[in-house]
């Protein structure tokens, strides 16, 4: 199944799409009045068997509408916690100047960050240096301590997720302290259009991702290349932290990001960041100046 969550800030329905490109021709069933949201409580109750069988007696009766004119808004509701995995591309690494980690840099960021793949992102005060970086993200359906293997860690995902992990890099590392101070400005973290479940993805490693800044493409890579791979990631956090239903991991970034250019290059109000992945669809965010 594709879950989306369909409606302005703040009052968002979830919704699974059936077929189509959600911007133009898609075509959703509408489950809101059956689940309060795709959120903790949904995925920990085993949500997700349940609606299968909803949607599969809706399509059949007919009840299909079109998507196209309503905002999507990031697939899952906001989270307990965003955890991300910072260098996790050996090619990326080598354009910050860093070694590849031995185990998984592991940071969070700002539950709050949330929002949908068309919203805008806003640079924040007294930046000089917003980034991009698309990701693969990974929603947790269950609660999670301590799995023992990878069998485990894919038993306990609800699905995947096209994310930009939008950074402040002098934030992140110039200002001292840890870096969740560079990862957490408002809107900062664009999500969807969808949640695919695990059944969607036949191969986790062999999605192919892109980013694109005002037309120009700046990054394409591909899950292939990752240093920790996705079932190895949730297998890792869950020795360290217990990982709730409905929690969000950004598991990192190809090369090509605007720090790793010589000179570097860094977002600034009017830009356009468009970027996608295999299976994940694609996402469209224009840059605004602080507030």
């Amino acid at each position: 199944m594709r879950l989306m969550r369909l409606g302005p800030v703040g009052s968002e329905r979830p919704a699974v799409l059936i077929d189509g490109d959600p911007r133009t021709d898609g075509q959703v069933v509408e489950v809101g009045d059956a689940v309060e949201d795709f959120n903790e409580g949904f995925f920990a109750s085993g949500g997700l068997e349940a609606l299968r069988s909803l949607v599969a007696e809706r399509v059949a009766a007919g009840l299909v509408q079109p998507v196209a004119g309503r905002r999507i808004g990031a697939p899952i509701a906001r989270p307990h916690q965003i955890l991300c995995i910072g260098l996790n591309y050996s090619d990326h690494a080598a354009e910050t100047g860093q070694p590849v980690p031995n185990e998984p840099i592991l940071f969070n960021k700002a539950p709050n960050t949330l929002v949908g793949p068309d919203d805008d992102v806003r640079i924040p005060r007294e930046s000089t240096k917003t980034d991009w970086e698309v990701e693969l993200g990974i929603v947790m359906g269950k609660r999670a301590s301590y799995l023992p293997d990878h069998a485990a860690a894919m038993d306990a995902i609800a699905g995947f997720v096209l994310v930009n992990d939008v950074s402040e890099r002098a934030f992140q590392t110039e200002r001292g302290g840890q870096w969740v101070k560079g990862k957490s400005a408002e809107t900062f973290n664009p999500a969807g259009p969808w949640l695919a479940t695990p059944d969607e993805i036949p191969n986790l490693l062999a999605l192919d991702m892109w980013l694109d800044v005002n037309g120009v493409r700046r990054q394409t890579g591909s899950t292939a290349t990752m240093v920790f791979p996705p079932l190895e990631i949730v297998r890792y956090c869950s020795q360290f932290l217990v990982l709730e239903p409905g929690d969000l991991i950004n598991t990192g970034t190809p090369p090509g990001v605007g720090l790793g250019h010589k000179p570097p290059i860094y977002l600034q109000a009017g830009d356009v960041m468009e970027l996608g992945m295999t299976g994940l669809g694609t996402g469209r965010q224009q840059v605004i100046g602080p507030r």
